[in-house]
């Protein structure tokens, strides 16, 4: 009760200057302790400071925090596989905080929308769960044959101790399908640990006899097919030449991510969710991977040379030239327009990896915006550095901020919108102050150069919007 107190004294009626109480900012020792526990997540950008950051711990239990929690991170990565069934053994509030949490298209099943729960009570917990979730595994592959299915442990599995991995095996011998059990009670990390227990999964799906490798052929990690996006860069490659070998996870499926192993490279677009994944493959098969970015110009064609590069095939490699020349020349004529409507705007950043708001904070750039705020959820060390390195000097770096800092630094710095995910919203609209939905689900692309152009249309719309003009009448700003 104590710290919530102190939390809301630093409120939007507090005329303080939060800045004045961070480490980094000249902090004064009489700082109160809800500021001393987030001093080392907080960061002004000066060229005359080390950047002594904290990033990368957990959520401390019981709160809510921006990280989410282990569960919800495996639910992210495993959720888009199409054909696969998810048995969420928890109570059942768990199943419905991340029923169909992402916005990703499948170009064949569907029964990935679909969520399954034991929904263990209180009888439940005192006497063991196990037949229950035996119950369940009985009746998906009664009513529907399945070839795969997910057993998700969450925080009172943990706590009660149900041998999930051992009702998991005796269904697969029992059925000859496959049964992953999925270690991810919440308390056990954060929305991090979630990632990496997901990719352990998927791992467990691949085909360790997969020897052939495809010349030009290379696995695509860490897009979910938000709004049909790997579809986008899937015909992109295919017009160099490239065969795009398995998607993970983004329409996906049991027999493709079996395949895996007989890529040639593993590209890497969401860093947080994927380097995990990427870097077991390369220990298990051999398969080296880069890091690419399809978000914003300068991301997108650094990202083609370096798969063409890579692949070292002339051919290709005039392709890429060809294509990023043409793409580039057409999409910056109609950036144009959204340019002149945007310069110097000044933008807030709140997403869930720092390899997003790299791209996100060059996209600005391009668009002749400047960032005055950015922070991420699951950030780590080397990219709060690279972070730091591309924004200008006096740019407030935040890790797993809460909204009380989100909303005084908006105000603070004056942003004209808030790019961020759907908890946002609300904090971004009753400050009067723009908002664009970058969020897994979202219904429009914002990757490629089509969604360079879509990007720029809803920032301008966003920000240039006359209802912003009636808000600031009723301050009387």
């Amino acid at each position: 009760m104590k710290s919530l107190q102190k939390s809301c004294a630093l409120g939007l009626d507090d005329d303080r200057n939060l800045s004045k109480n961070i480490p980094n900012m000249d902090i004064e020792e009489s700082v109160d302790d809800f500021i001393i526990e987030r001093r080392k997540s907080i960061f002004l950008n000066s060229a005359n400071k080390s950047m002594d950051f904290n990033c990368e711990t957990n959520s401390v239990a019981g709160s809510v925090s921006q990280r989410a929690c282990v569960y919800c991170g495996a639910r992210v990565v495993l959720n888009p596989i199409t054909d696969a069934y998810h048995i969420v053994h928890g109570p059942i509030g768990c199943a419905s905080y991340t029923w169909d949490i992402r916005g990703s298209l499948s170009s064949s099943a569907e029964v990935y929308r679909n969520s399954f729960s034991t929904d263990l009570g209180e009888k439940d917990v005192i006497f063991g769960g196990e037949k229950k979730l035996t119950g369940a595994i009985d009746e998906i592959v009664e009513k529907f044959s399945p070839k795969l299915i997910f057993v998700y442990s969450t925080c009172i599995v943990g706590i009660i101790g149900d041998d999930v991995d051992a009702v998991c095996q005796k269904a697969e011998e029992k059925y000859n399908i496959r049964v992953i059990s999925v270690k991810s009670p919440g308390f056990a990390g954060n929305k991090s640990t979630g990632y990496k227990m997901g990719c352990n999964a998927i791992m467990e799906l691949m085909d360790k006899s997969c020897g052939h490798r495809d010349t030009n052929s290379i696995n695509y990690l860490g897009d979910f097919n938000l709004a049909g996006e790997a579809w986008i860069i899937r015909n992109y490659l295919q017009k160099l030449g490239i065969k795009i070998n398995s998607t993970l996870t983004g329409d996906s499926s049991y027999e493709s991510i079996k395949k895996a192993p007989s890529a040639k490279l593993n590209i890497v677009q969401c860093a947080g969710s994927m380097s995990y994944l990427a870097k077991r493959m390369r220990e298990a098969f051999g398969i080296p991977f880069i890091k690419v970015s399809f978000y914003g110009l300068a991301d997108i064609k650094r990202s083609i040379y370096d798969i063409a590069n890579f692949l070292n095939d002339e051919s290709i490699m005039e392709k890429a030239f060809d294509f990023v020349s043409n793409k580039e020349k057409e999409t910056k004529q109609n950036l144009e327009i959204y340019k002149k409507r945007l310069d110097g705007k000044k933008a807030a950043i709140f997403v869930g990896g720092g390899f997003k708001a790299i791209s996100l904070i060059k996209q600005f750039k391009e668009l002749g915006m400047q960032t005055v705020m950015v922070g991420t959820q699951t950030g780590k060390k080397d990219e709060y550095e690279t972070i730091r390195d591309i924004s200008d000097e006096g740019t407030i770096i935040l890790d797993d901020a809460n909204p009380v800092e989100l909303e005084n630094f908006m105000l603070e710095k004056g942003a004209d919108i808030l790019v961020g995910g759907v908890k946002e919203r609300p904090l971004a609209y009753k400050l009067g102050v723009a908002f664009c939905d970058h969020n897994h689900e979202r219904k429009h692309a914002l990757c490629g150069y089509e969604g360079a152009i879509n990007f720029a249309k809803e920032i301008d719309l966003s920000i240039n919007s006359s209802v912003w003009n009636y808000i600031r009448k009723e301050r009387g700003d």
